[in-house]
């Protein structure tokens, strides 16, 4: 069995992702998977998945590829101080 690349590492992070989305609508999904990967990974990590999900191949989940290639359409079903590091703790909890 050979090593994954640094791309099917990539593909892999963005279909658990999309799992994750799987059970809003799909427009929400998109969009859940659209902001959580500007939100979270490097330029230069959604650069590499950019140029490499859309070949023939990857194995990239039909909703993640949609994230990367399209301008979503809805809004991401995770409320913002959940999804954007620069907005932690800013109503992130539900707690007291």
């Amino acid at each position: 069995m050979s090593a994954m690349t640094s791309d099917q590492k990539l593909v892999r992070m963005a279909n658990q992702i999309a799992t994750f989305f799987r059970s809003y609508p799909d427009d929400e999904a998109v969009a859940g998977i659209h902001k959580h990967i500007v939100a979270f990974w490097t330029p230069k990590m959604r650069h590499a998945l950019v140029a490499f999900g859309p070949t023939e191949g990857s194995g990239l989940d039909p909703l993640a590829l949609q994230a990367i290639t399209e301008k979503p359409q809805a809004e991401s079903p995770v409320r913002a101080a959940t999804r954007d590091p620069a907005l932690q703790g800013a109503g992130a909890s539900d707690a007291g």
